[in-house]
């Protein structure tokens, strides 16, 4: 008898009763974990790589949203303990909450951005936010699961885990992928907010409706409907909301706009007094060139390395095709490779009438091989010999730019580079930012070039540097072709005063940029943060 007692004393209390009438709860119970992880992770790699294109930095953007939101699930972890008494009706609630949050995150995100400068502090509290509700999750889900079939705890954790994992894996892939390529980021939030609304609804209608009275029922589904008519409505809205706001950021009307899974892509356009256009590429915010002074920049990048041997020409970079315009100016180059990453950077040069017709069709020309690539990659794989190679990358502000600046990049660069060939790196403003020019110079010099810095004013651009470089240690000379075409603004004269720097923006004590310790990002973030 008091054996009786003592076991009635220690026995679990008991549990609700599961849901045994339907059909295959635990399977959809398990499908709403799965959609729950791949949705997390996706509103992650959104805001990650949302402020990756407006602010770069990818390490710092990458950093501070996963710390917040890893942080932020530990406490929402914690928060729903209480929660678990009603798991059905918390779980719903926090889905609906989440799709709304998360759905809308990157429209937030990008309004602060645009309308108010508050993108950082606004990023924290999205992710703040989505990171307590995502935390909620697991909680309540393994309460509910525990319903549909009691387990052993480890066995429960488990298989849950399992399914939450594999998740984030079709989240993680589908993000990149399928997402960002079909929707884009604010479409694709919005998409990805609907479907963590539906989770909620699988498990209220169709798990745990023999568990959830009427009116709470009826309250939850009227909860999901308007979260997805918001989202649906959001989606009609999309480009309009979009649009208004990337307009915002640009003094001149926006003629053209996408956002590629490389990099966000604006060209504006206006017209002056004089009726002449000013058509303006930007990449990810940054201004790339404006047509009413291209060729000041241009011309500086492509003639003195085209001063020597140029009969097969590498160019890195420069997918607008403009450098490659001024390389084909020579009739005897027989061949040019470009390799430009975003494919649809150069199918833009090649289609839109405002840069077609600016590069004159360059990337068309029989002469030339277009190459949609990493940069860093193709060299890894490349076998030809260069006479001259131009690099016209954009500023290395983020790691996946870095890389394209280090000591490793110019030594993969000597072994395609002819033994006597030229190349020429734009190296960023001395004026702007003297320690990330002089970082590049030493760095190129580091892989065992040696180097002549020039500098020129480009009125869009302000100061703007180059290095010419070739291997060994004879430092190149600075000047053009005896057959050059004729040019609108270098001349020798040009050229001779361009080597000459102030004195306050003269060589200065700064490391090389390699792999492992990338200088040139930790320069070119300092240097341009107030400008």
């Amino acid at each position: 008898m008091s054996s009786t007692l003592d076991d009635r004393a220690t026995a679990t209390p008991p549990r609700p009763p599961a849901d045994r009438h339907t059909p295959g709860a635990r399977f959809l119970l398990l499908l709403a974990v799965f959609l729950c992880a791949a949705c997390g992770l996706v509103y992650e790699l959104a805001l990650t790589a949302l402020g990756s294109y407006l602010i770069g930095n990818s390490v710092l953007q990458t950093s501070v949203v996963i710390s917040v939101m890893v942080f932020a699930m530990g406490v929402g972890s914690l928060a729903a303990k209480p929660l678990r008494r009603r798991p059905v009706v918390a779980f719903a609630v926090v889905e609906g909450v989440l799709a709304l949050v998360g759905g809308l995150s990157v429209l937030i995100l990008y309004a602060a951005f645009a309308w108010l400068q508050l993108y950082m502090p606004a990023m924290i509290v999205v992710s703040l936010v989505v990171g307590l509700l995502i935390g909620a999750e697991i909680p309540l889900l393994m309460t509910l699961l525990q319903r549909i079939r009691k387990q052993e705890a480890s066995s429960a954790v488990a298989d849950m885990f399992a399914v939450d994992y594999i998740g984030a894996l079709v989240g993680g892939l589908g993000f990149p992928l399928f997402l960002l390529p079909t929707f884009g980021q604010l479409k694709g939030a919005l998409v990805v907010g609907g479907v963590n609304a539906v989770a909620g609804v699988i498990v209220v209608v169709f798990i745990f409706r023999r568990q959830t009275g009427r009116l709470a029922k009826a309250g939850l589904l009227a909860g999901v409907t308007v979260v997805l008519a918001v989202l649906g409505a959001t989606y009609v809205l999309a480009d309009d909301l979009e649009v208004t706001a990337r307009q915002h950021m640009y003094a001149d009307p926006i003629i053209h706009s996408e956002t590629t899974p490389y990099q966000d892509i604006v060209v504006t356009r206006s017209t002056a007094f004089t009726g002449k256009p000013d058509v303006r590429l930007f990449l990810n915010g940054d201004l790339q060139f404006s047509s009413v002074d291209e060729y000041r920049y241009h011309e500086s990048l492509v003639h003195p390395a085209l001063s020597g041997r140029r009969s097969n020409v590498l160019i890195l970079g420069g997918g607008d095709g403009l450098a490659l315009r001024e390389v084909l100016r020579y009739e005897d180059v027989r061949h040019v490779t470009l390799v430009e990453l975003d494919p649809a950077m150069t199918r833009l040069a090649r289609t839109f009438e405002p840069l077609q017709g600016l590069n004159h069709g360059s990337l068309d020309d029989p002469r030339a091989q277009v190459v949609n690539a990493d940069a860093f990659t193709w060299l890894r794989e490349a076998r030809q010999r260069y006479d001259a190679v131009i690099i016209d990358f954009p500023d290395p502000d983020s790691a996946s730019l870095a890389k394209l600046y280090s000591v490793e990049f110019y030594d993969l660069l000597g072994r395609v580079l002819a033994p006597h060939g030229q190349v020429v790196v734009q190296s960023g403003s001395p004026f702007f930012a003297p320690k990330t020019y002089w970082s590049i110079e030493k760095t190129i010099e580091t892989a065992g070039y040696a180097t002549t810095e020039f500098q020129i004013d480009v009125p869009s651009f302000g100061n703007w540097g180059f290095v010419l470089a070739t291997p060994g240690t004879e430092a190149p000379p600075l000047r053009l072709a005896p057959d050059a075409p004729k040019l609108r603004y270098l001349d020798e004269a040009v050229l001779k005063a361009a080597t000459v720097f102030p004195v306050d923006r003269r060589r200065t004590d700064v490391r090389p940029s390699t792999l492992m310790d990338p200088a040139v990002l930790e320069y070119v973030l300092d240097e341009w943060r107030d400008y």
